[in-house]
């Protein structure tokens, strides 16, 4: 790992050094420098991670647990050492806490595939927003038909805070869980999260929060905020595609039926019955992603020696210094512009569908996001089809920024 950016164990963030050590950083499409705007999808990799990951194959590569040889058991104190730096990132008070998950949308369905099916049932009610990303509402949607439950939506504001009152109005005695996004990934808001968790348990409401987009962005102590079940992904946080992390209360994980059977989540099988292994093994069923859970332990690394602090204070400078270059730019309305906002820019442009913007943007090797960003109902709700995204990371530069104007420009031109 470069750390360049620290010296004398005092973090300095020297984003240049930073962008250093994410080697997709220094490609050149069509002959000109990557912008890489688009990390609230895929977040690039650091070296670090690319190294763990090959590390692992090269040299300590066997299945974990079960094996009594040499690299089964290298790979075992490796695979469970991810786990206890997941635990310490996001504050959990315990390693059996965390069950690893190919991400954020295996988590939830997990959720609802267990704990929704022992606690929904007919005629109760599951509580999410507007601003939900789809891997939000379907496994609901799948779980409220299923037992003849009711989804409830709270409303957002135009400038995209959910409307508090409006939530706390629909809490009620049929609500048997409250599952939100943290940050969302087509607004950028940051959602209050502890004041809903405060609101929700005041009625003994557990709650679910999607961290995919904060993980990267901010600090988290699950333990702090107090909620039931925390979930991220790894690729949007730096780290590998098909791994991420569920967080539960241990008593909640203990209770919960698994949600697939196989090897690994057993602690005996007969023909006639099978005692199920405790958690999170439990919920680990077959050889799990080995070297994509050690990679993301490195990610944890890796982001903790920038520290989130340092990390989120560069991003809401950058995210200021971008949301006044964007709005100089004449027929750009922003969709989204929350109080409290992560580095998400969803934009439209008169005349412009955001497909045309995205390509035009990338052969000026800027690379943007656009569609509906898996979060049609957020699109109906501001009367759009699609959005041009901007979304900032840590390695994203006010150059970068400055590049993306003159770009915006071009289309301003094209189709002004």
């Amino acid at each position: 790992m470069t750390l360049a950016h620290q010296q004398a164990g005092k973090p300095q963030f020297d984003v240049e050094a930073i962008r250093r050590d994410f080697p997709a950083l220094s490609i050149e499409p069509y002959g000109k420098p990557l912008a890489y705007l688009d990390s609230a999808a895929s977040a690039q990799k650091p070296e670090a991670v690319i190294e763990a990951e090959a590390r692992c194959y090269r040299e300590y590569y066997a299945n974990v647990h079960r094996g009594v040889h040499y690299l089964s058991a290298k790979a075992t104190v490796a695979y469970e050492d991810a786990r206890h730096k997941v635990q310490r990132f996001l504050g959990a008070p315990e390693s059996n806490e965390i069950v690893f998950v190919r991400g954020t949308t295996e988590a939830i369905n997990l959720v609802a595939s267990t704990y929704g099916r022992e606690h929904v049932g007919e005629g109760d009610e599951v509580l999410i927003t507007t601003m939900e990303h789809h891997s939000n509402i379907v496994p609901w949607q799948m779980l409220c038909a299923e037992k003849g439950a009711k989804l409830v939506v709270a409303p957002i504001d135009d400038r995209g805070d959910v409307i508090l009152e409006e939530l706390e109005r629909l809490m009620s005695e049929r609500t048997k869980l409250l599952a939100t996004i943290h940050v969302s990934n087509a607004l950028g808001t940051i959602n209050p999260v502890e004041t809903i968790i405060e609101m929700a348990h005041e009625r003994g409401i557990p709650v679910l929060l999607d961290g995919a987009q904060a993980a990267p962005h901010l600090r988290i102590n699950v333990a702090e905020l107090d909620c039931e079940f925390y979930t991220f992904s790894g690729h949007k946080a730096f780290g590998p595609s098909g791994i991420g992390a569920l967080y539960g209360k241990k008593e909640l994980l203990d209770a919960m039926p698994p949600y697939q059977g196989g090897g690994e989540m057993i602690r005996s099988v007969t023909f006639e019955k099978t005692e199920y292994a405790p958690a999170p093994a439990r919920f680990e069923a077959g050889t799990p992603n080995i070297a994509g859970s050690v990679a993301l332990g490195t990610t944890v690394d890796y982001l903790e020696s920038l520290g989130m602090e340092a990390i989120q204070a560069y991003e809401e400078e950058l995210l200021a210094y971008a949301t006044a270059a964007l709005e100089s730019v004449s027929g750009l309305r922003l969709v989204g512009t929350a109080r409290r906002k992560a580095g998400v820019l969803s934009f439209v442009m008169a005349g412009a569908h955001p497909h045309d913007i995205g390509t035009i943007l990338d052969r000026e090797g800027i690379a943007v996001r656009t569609g509906h960003h898996c979060a049609q109902p957020v699109m109906d709700r501001y009367g759009v089809p699609a959005t041009a995204r901007a979304s900032l990371a840590l390695y994203n530069t006010r150059a970068e920024i400055d590049r993306l104007v003159v770009g915006l420009e071009k289309v301003g031109e094209v189709f002004g």
